[in-house]
C-alpha cells in the first residue's frame, strides 16, 4: 500500500498488470471504505483474510519472538498509559487521523532511521499489530485509524499453525516458485516453509518449493509493465538468481548515481524479465511522459510493440496520453 505516485501507487498499478484497464483506479479504494478490502500493515487483504492473522494478533509477540519485535513488546509494555488513552480517544471519538490523538509516553522510541521520536506512528503501528486498531480509510496519504472491531470482520480464529501454513501455500500458489526461506521480512515473509513440493533449480542453491498445480500446465505469457514494488520483485535475491534480472528501486539515490530512473518500471514479456521504462505521471498536462526505456537486451520489433500497447493502456487507465521525452 505504498503511495508513491510518480506514475501511480503501488495498488493502482498492481492492480492493473493483473487485470487490466477494465479496473477504475477510484475502485481500490472504494473497496477498502466499503471493506471488501482491509489494510493490514501496509497490504491490502480481502477482508475474510483476517482469519488467517487474528490468532497471531492475539498472541502477539508470540513464544520467542525475533528481537525487533521483543522490543517493540517491551516498548509498548513501557507506554501501557499511552496505550489505553489512544485507545480511549478512538472508542469515543473515532476513526481519527494521528495528528489528532494524544498520549503521555514514557518512553520515547528511538531508532537509528526516519522513526525516530514518531511516539505516535509507532504506537498506533504496534497496536495494528496486536489487532487493537486499523486502518479505517485513507484521507489523501493520511492514514485514519478507529478500533480495530469496527474495521476487520467478525472471524473465526484459525489456531497459528495452521493459518501460517495456508498463508504459506497461497504466497508458493502466487509465485510459483520459491525457496523455503526467504530473506528476513517482518510483515509479508519472502519463504514459504513446507508448502507445495521441493524442487531443484540448476545453478542455483538453496531449498527451493514450486506449487504442484503449476506443474506441466501450458504457459501463456503476455507483456506486462509493472511496479516497483510487485512481489515478482520483492525478493531481490530471487529475482537475480531465478529470473536473472538486476533492478533497484531508485527514488532514494541522488538523481546522478541512478542508472534507470526514480521509478523505473520492470518489464515482464512472456516468461521474461527484459527491462525498464523510466515513465512519469503528469495529470496537469494529462501526459504519461516515457522519459526513457532501458533494454537489457535488443528488443526485437514485436516486443516494442507489445511494450507500446500496454503503456498506451496504462495511460488511459490513468486517464492520460502517453508523450515521449524529446
Amino acid at each position: 500500500m505504498d503511495m508513491t505516485d510518480y506514475v501511480a501507487p503501488n495498488a493502482e498499478l498492481v492492480y492493473f498488470s493483473r487485470l487490466g484497464a477494465g479496473l477504475a483506479p477510484d475502485e481500490v479504494y472504494e473497496a477498502v471504505t466499503d471493506r471488501r478490502l482491509v489494510a493490514m500493515r501496509g497490504f491490502l487483504r480481502p477482508a475474510a483474510d483476517v482469519a488467517l492473522f487474528a490468532a497471531e494478533m492475539a498472541a502477539w509477540p508470540g513464544q520467542d519472538p525475533p528481537p525487533f519485535r521483543a522490543g517493540r513488546a517491551r516498548w509498548l509494555e513501557d507506554n501501557r498509559f499511552a496505550r489505553e488513552q489512544v485507545l480511549d480517544q478512538l472508542r469515543s471519538d473515532g476513526p481519527l487521523p494521528a495528528r489528532e490523538l494524544v498520549a503521555d509516553f514514557a518512553r520515547d522510541w528511538r531508532s537509528s532511521g526516519w522513526n525516530d521520536v514518531k511516539n505516535m506512528q509507532m504506537l498506533l503501528e504496534c497496536l495494528e499489530e496486536v489487532g487493537e486498531v486499523a486502518v479505517s480509510h485513507r484521507e489523501g496519504r493520511q492514514r485514519i485509524w478507529d478500533l480495530a472491531v469496527r474495521i476487520y470482520p467478525e472471524v473465526r480464529r484459525i489456531p497459528v499453525a495452521e493459518a501460517i501454513e495456508e498463508r504459506d501455500r497461497r504466497r508458493l500458489r502466487s509465485l510459483g516458485i520459491a525457496r523455503t526461506k526467504g530473506p528476513a521480512c517482518p510483515v509479508e515473509p519472502m519463504g514459504v516453509g513446507a508448502a507445495g513440493v521441493p524442487a531443484r533449480v540448476t545453478g542455483v542453491r538453496g531449498e527451493w518449493r514450486v506449487d504442484p498445480e503449476l506443474l506441466d500446465v501450458p504457459f501463456n505469457g503476455r507483456t506486462a509493465v509493472l511496479s516497483p514494488l510487485d512481489r515478482l520483485l520483492f525478493d531481490r535475491k530471487r529475482m537475480t538468481e531465478l529470473l536473472e534480472f538486476e533492478y533497484a528501486l531508485e527514488m532514494y539515490k541522488p538523481a546522478g548515481q541512478r542508472r534507470w530512473g526514480y521509478f523505473a518500471l520492470p518489464v515482464l514479456h512472456l516468461d521474461r524479465l527484459v527491462g525498464k521504462v523510466d515513465a512519469r505521471a503528469d495529470p496537469r498536462a494529462g501526459v504519461l511522459l516515457i522519459r526513457a526505456v532501458h533494454e537489457d537486451a535488443p528488443w526485437p520489433a514485436a516486443v516494442h510493440r507489445a511494450v507500446r500497447i500496454e503503456l498506451d493502456a496504462l495511460a488511459a487507465h490513468l486517464g492520460l496520453e502517453v508523450q515521449t521525452a524529446g
